[in-house]
């Protein structure tokens, strides 16, 4: 399930957008999720006497009707109770149902096959003391209504939604540079395996850096294999991260297995930007990736510290090139290593989320927990989302973390130096003690640390440093 963050009406803060009537609902369905919604329902929260939009929340039409009663109980559960939490108990909801027809179905079909659906959604608020605005479904370029009963505005057979680009909502969003990212499923298909010959190339990588690193992971002695995986798994990434940012120079470094002729991607994208992220941007990201590369990342990222760590890359042109970087490595989690795209895709919503590309990270974090449902990473990052949080409190943690880190490793080589200093001079002491202990006087011989006049040391003139034996010997008493 997937959820925006509360926000106004409008496209920034100070401006406002009245929408009156379900075509203009309908219309602006898009522009509140980022995306147009496929085979989606969807909840939209409303706020105060004049219908501020606030919460919302999205899911995947169950196929069977058998679970529309839990799915419907529990959407109503989410939005509702995820605003009480904050704060912001919704005043209202408004439904939307977004399907497309199948083979030899029309929008009408689509609509009257949903309408139980769309009833128990209705009980399911109003259980909890919410009232249902409007219910519309969206169908084959047309909008039907589950509440107006008057058939001039809303008329059985449907209404056909407005041209693209011609309404308020979109002339807003486009003046205040909003743009929509196309589908749910084209955003979902950025995200997986996309087929092809070169899936048998990568699940055979994949099953080789499972052969080599799980045994290390598991039977290395005092976590040392584990330790040793972690870093080579975060170099690997670091230099991955350096190619994608250097990808517009002629001598960054290729991936060695990069067919001829690919283009490279032009230069670092902005996440939620116009235009950022095609598929020949994504064409290009894979490239710059060899089989054996994205095998050893993915099996690597399984390690949760591993995880947290690359995690850290969350802003500037390290935000941009990881959110490419987990993009490309979510989509080679070819079968049988589907579950293993949980971490790259928790990444990829991680990262999206923290650099203000919401609708992408709502998306990726749905995948997650299709991949693992007790992914808990994602499951954080999830209701976070949902309940309107703000990224910066992680954010700072996670460079708390980081900072941490960095002071005990420059606080280490300190520290061995230290020790190598003391070493050293107890070695070169060494001479002297010998040279003290063949001395007559007390004090000298006080100053021997132990080491007998009668011992090894002493026996042999001009030996600079006494024997094992003669220490044991003192330290023995004998």
């Amino acid at each position: 399930m997937n959820a925006n963050r509360h926000e106004t009406s409008g496209p920034t803060r100070t401006q406002q957008i009245t929408l009156r009537g379900p075509a203009e609902l309908a219309d602006a369905l898009p522009f509140m999720l980022g995306f147009h919604p496929t085979d989606s329902v969807v909840l939209v929260a409303l706020h105060g006497e004049r219908g501020r939009f606030g919460g919302r929340v999205r899911l995947g039409i169950p196929s069977s009707p058998r679970e529309w009663a839990s799915t419907a109980d529990h959407l109503a559960e989410c939005l509702v109770g995820g605003g009480a939490r904050i704060g912001a108990r919704p005043d209202g909801i408004v439904v939307f149902l977004c399907q497309d027809p199948a083979p030899g179905e029309t929008g009408r079909c689509v609509m009257e096959r949903l309408r139980p659906f769309a009833q128990r959604l209705r009980t399911a608020c109003g259980a909890l003391d919410i009232p249902v605005y409007e219910a519309l479904c969206i169908s084959d370029g047309l909008y039907f209504s589950y509440c107006c009963p008057d058939a001039r505005c809303c008329p059985p057979d449907g209404t056909p939604l407005a041209l693209s680009g011609t309404t308020v909502m979109a002339a807003t969003a486009a003046y205040a540079g909003v743009r929509l990212r196309g589908t749910l499923r084209d955003m979902e298909a950025r995200l997986k395996p996309a087929g092809g010959p070169g899936e048998e190339e990568q699940r055979a990588a994949l099953d080789a850096a499972a052969a080599s690193i799980v045994p290390r992971v598991l039977e290395g002695s005092e976590d040392r294999g584990r330790v040793e995986v972690r870093e080579e798994t975060l170099r690997l990434a670091r230099e991955i991260l350096r190619r994608f940012t250097r990808s517009k120079d002629p001598k960054a470094p290729k991936a060695s297995k990069m067919p001829a002729g690919t283009a490279h991607p032009a230069g670092v994208t902005i996440p939620g930007k116009a235009g950022a992220g095609t598929t020949e941007d994504d064409a290009a990201d894979d490239a710059l990736i060899t089989s054996d590369e994205a095998a050893t990342l993915i099996l690597g990222l399984q390690d949760r510290v591993t995880r947290d760590r690359a995690a850290e890359w969350m802003e500037g042109w390290e935000g941009t090139a990881a959110l490419r970087l987990w993009r490309v490595l979510a989509r080679r989690c070819v079968t049988p290593y589907q579950e293993h795209a949980a971490a790259p895709l928790t990444l990829v919503g991680w990262t999206a989320w923290s650099t203000g590309d919401e609708p992408t990270a709502r998306v990726a974090l749905g995948l997650a927990l299709d991949a693992d449902p007790e992914y808990v990473f994602a499951q954080l990052l999830h209701q976070a989302c949902n309940e309107g949080l703000d990224p910066e409190s992680l954010r700072s943690c996670l460079r708390s973390e980081r900072d941490s880190r960095a002071a005990s490793q420059q606080a280490a080589p300190a520290s061995s130096r230290r020790v190598r200093m003391r070493a050293s001079h107890r070695q070169g002491a060494r001479p002297a003690l010998g040279r003290a202990g063949r001395q007559t006087g007390t004090r000298d011989r006080r100053a021997a640390a132990g080491v007998r006049p009668g011992g090894p040391a002493a026996d042999r003139p001009g030996s600079g440093s006494p024997r094992q034996g003669g220490q044991r010997c003192s330290r023995s008493g004998r």
